[in-house]
């Protein structure tokens, strides 16, 4: 049985925050935030809700679908608006959709935990999901602390997937976690986004390359027959670092975390919509999705796209 990625929807706020609006404020720089993470703007505003349905609005409109053929809304977020409910289904109602729908939080990782799931959804009987990665981190920042706040930022991607009989884009998968190290990355209830920036680098740059090489084994392929790795937007330190141990030029790297910052489970969906958008991505091409965050979580897998 096989997925067919066949829509892509893409939100983000209109307020645009630079680094040199930041440095007014913070004990920084242009030059200082560009050098370390390669940010060098990001969008700050809206809500996962008000986000998250605009992007599955745009995935459905990009897709050619009616609300009535969606069968389930799986939402990845880390910031949802409220404890409870969860999120989804408040997208689902402003959207105009009658579909069971959940909230999954794998932090940065939880758009493609998200697409796991709907690939688990459509080979037991559903037929179409719509997949929305959606954050309103800004909330939880504390914007006197300059190691988080030059990061994180809001946005929303989203993605609908069909079951098709007769083939798949998604080749494999390679998920994990790792709860040990949790207190690397937290943000307690009614607290901020804290981080050890130095372990989380390590062991990200370790966790990537490692589900990298594992998605690429279980697809059949090599590194060198990818067109594009599409990673999670957290920090250009750690794309170079990650694509250079796979042997991968960084001229294959999707980066958008320049115009984004992070922006949690909905950098992977804005980065490979961004592609698309571009044309660098064609029918027939290799593509490896990979994503880390806090948990510890991770996830890779390879696509190839049918469109």
């Amino acid at each position: 049985m096989g997925v067919r990625i066949t829509g892509w929807g893409t939100a983000v706020p209109d307020r645009i925050v630079t680094n040199d609006e930041l440095s007014l404020t913070l004990d920084t720089s242009d030059q200082w935030i560009t050098e370390r993470t390669g940010i060098r703007e990001r969008r700050i505003g809206g809500s996962a809700m008000t986000l998250g349905t605009l992007a599955g609005e745009r995935a459905l409109a990009d897709a050619g679908l009616s609300t009535s053929d969606i069968d389930f809304l799986v939402l990845a977020t880390t910031t949802p608006d409220r404890i409870a409910p969860a999120t989804a289904p408040m997208i689902a109602n402003a959207m105009g959709l009658t579909c069971p729908a959940m909230d999954v939080n794998a932090a940065c990782a939880g758009f493609m935990y998200a697409l796991r799931t709907a690939q688990g959804l459509l080979e037991t009987g559903n037929k179409k999901i719509l997949v929305i990665g959606a954050e309103h981190l800004s909330r939880w920042v504390d914007w006197t602390d300059r190691n988080m706040a030059v990061l994180l930022a809001d946005g929303a991607g989203a993605a609908v997937l069909e079951y098709d009989p007769d083939g798949t884009d998604l080749l494999s998968f390679s998920l994990g976690a790792d709860g040990s190290a949790a207190d690397l990355l937290t943000c307690e209830h009614g607290g901020f986004f804290e981080m050890d920036g130095k372990e989380v680098f390590r062991r990200a740059v370790r966790v990537v390359v490692s589900s990298a090489e594992e998605a690429l084994k279980e697809a059949g392929i090599t590194a060198d027959d990818l067109a594009l790795v599409i990673p999670h937007q957290a920090n250009l330190r750690i794309i170079q670092a990650a694509t250079q141990r796979l042997g991968i030029e960084m001229s294959r790297a999707v980066v958008v975390l320049d115009r984004y910052g992070n922006t949690s489970s909905a950098s992977i969906p804005l980065a490979f919509a961004d592609a698309r958008d571009n044309g660098r991505v064609k029918a027939g091409d290799y593509a490896l999705l990979t994503g880390f965050g806090a948990g510890m979580t991770w996830a890779s897998a390879v696509v190839k796209w049918s469109r």
